[in-house]
């Protein structure tokens, strides 16, 4: 993959012109003033998309005009390859997939996975060839309700690799709530009962996407959390109007970040546990995993969480603040940039507003979010979605580029994405 190149003013000033003239410098008559815009007929979009991802980058106006029309999704082209099942070469070489471990410290450092999936393959395939190392473990959990057609093209794309596996348990997991928190916990017993070591486990969604390489997440692991989990999250201060209640439908949304969604339990915690209440994504060692799986008190909590709404941001949080459990953070609270997030609430003083829409009171990310993104000290951001694939793909080539960069292994021809190419967007009316 070529280097993300600076955009040429010419191109960029030709095709803003070339937008301004057509949808803000023309004045519509009265009898127009309704109708739908008039777009121009051809867009100049340049060396696409690497010319205008770098531009986006860089937060130049002009190119969230051109993106507008610039659009080149390759999500079919993703899923053509999966319909075809049995040519494992073609598939991990097509679909650009790093085939050996980049660096000798992130051989010795393996990652595990957790992945709840139920749409937009694609933008799945996406994620996983990002962080994907053979050195790493994937357990994915595709839920139930997903189509048949979803469900053989996953199973087409996990034959091709030993060390990524479909959850040996599926359910129908809701957005939130106790099937969630199960999906986790059978992907945990497959992990903890493979063939494969691993030193840590991350858990993420189909609409998540990193931006730090998996050697800048080991590093990061290492330096501020070595042996330790990372579960951001407090204690629930009793006086806080929590606008809770007891257990509801589990599509209920995620609201405040800051605040609990129950204002009371329908009994009390086990053990006299001190319920802690913070995000539902995690980084946790081995050790902490396995203790989850057969402490007691974990077992306790695990049967009393499904009575409560969203236990999944409790249950992580709460027993990583048992002073004798393994990689514990008793001490710790919201720190450990696990997600970056841009919540509604945030909004003008956390973040610059939201450049995509918001969905249950956080962003999904646009174009203009891009700047924004990659500054973040965070590992993973969320969320995406394929409405604007334009996001997507200029995060996943910035990053493939950085993985590339920091690679101290030989870099083979196929794990680049292809090179840009130059074309004109012919619009439809």
């Amino acid at each position: 993959m070529s280097q993300l190149r600076a955009t040429k003013p010419g191109l960029l000033l030709c095709a803003g012109i070339c937008i301004f003239v057509f949808l803000y410098l023309r004045t519509p008559t009265p009898e127009e003033a309704e109708e739908e815009p008039t777009y121009p007929a051809v867009v100049e979009c340049g060396f696409y998309p690497d010319e205008l991802c770098s531009a986006l980058f860089e937060g130049k106006g002009a190119a969230l005009q051109i993106a507008r029309f610039c659009k080149n999704p390759h999500g079919s082209q993703i899923l053509a390859h999966l319909r075809t099942p049995g040519n494992c070469s073609r598939i991990s070489q097509e679909l650009h997939f790093i085939t050996r471990p980049l660096s000798a410290e992130e051989s010795n450092f393996s990652l595990a996975y957790i992945i709840t999936i139920h749409k937009e393959l694609a933008m799945f395939v996406q994620l996983l060839r990002a962080i994907y190392v053979p050195q790493n473990v994937y357990c994915i959990h595709v839920d139930e309700k997903a189509p048949k057609k979803y469900k053989t093209a996953m199973q087409t794309l996990v034959n091709c690799f030993e060390n990524i596996f479909i959850s040996s348990k599926r359910a129908r997991v809701a957005y939130t709530g106790f099937t969630r928190l199960q999906a986790d916990i059978n992907c945990m017993k497959d992990l903890v009962h493979s063939k494969f070591q691993w030193n840590y486990v991350i858990n993420l969604c189909g609409q998540d996407f990193p931006i730090k390489t998996n050697k800048e997440i080991i590093r990061y692991i290492r330096s501020k959390w070595n042996d330790k989990n990372i579960t951001p999250g407090v204690v629930q201060p009793p006086n806080m109007n929590s606008k809770t209640s007891e257990s509801q439908p589990e599509s209920t949304p995620e609201g405040n970040i800051y605040v609990s969604p129950n204002k009371r339990f329908k009994d009390e915690p086990p053990r006299n546990l001190t319920i802690y209440f913070g995000s539902a994504y995690y980084v946790l060692t081995r050790k902490f995993v396995e203790f989850v799986l057969t402490d007691s008190r974990a077992k306790d909590m695990l049967r009393w969480s499904k009575d409560i709404q969203s236990p999944e941001r409790h249950y992580w949080v709460t027993l990583n603040r048992l002073r004798d459990a393994p990689g514990a953070t008793p001490e710790a609270g919201w720190e450990g940039n696990v997600r970056a997030v841009k919540w509604r609430h945030e909004e003008g003083s956390v973040h610059d507003g939201c450049k995509g829409r918001y969905v249950r009171e956080s962003c999904v990310y646009g174009p203009g979010d891009l700047p924004w993104i990659i500054r973040s000290p965070s590992l993973f951001a969320n969320t995406f979605d394929s409405t604007d694939p334009l996001v997507v793909t200029c995060l996943e080539r910035w990053h493939r580029l950085r993985v590339l960069r920091q690679a101290e292994a030989p870099v083979e021809p196929q794990w680049r994405f292809p090179q840009d190419g130059h074309f004109n967007r012919r619009l439809s009316h």
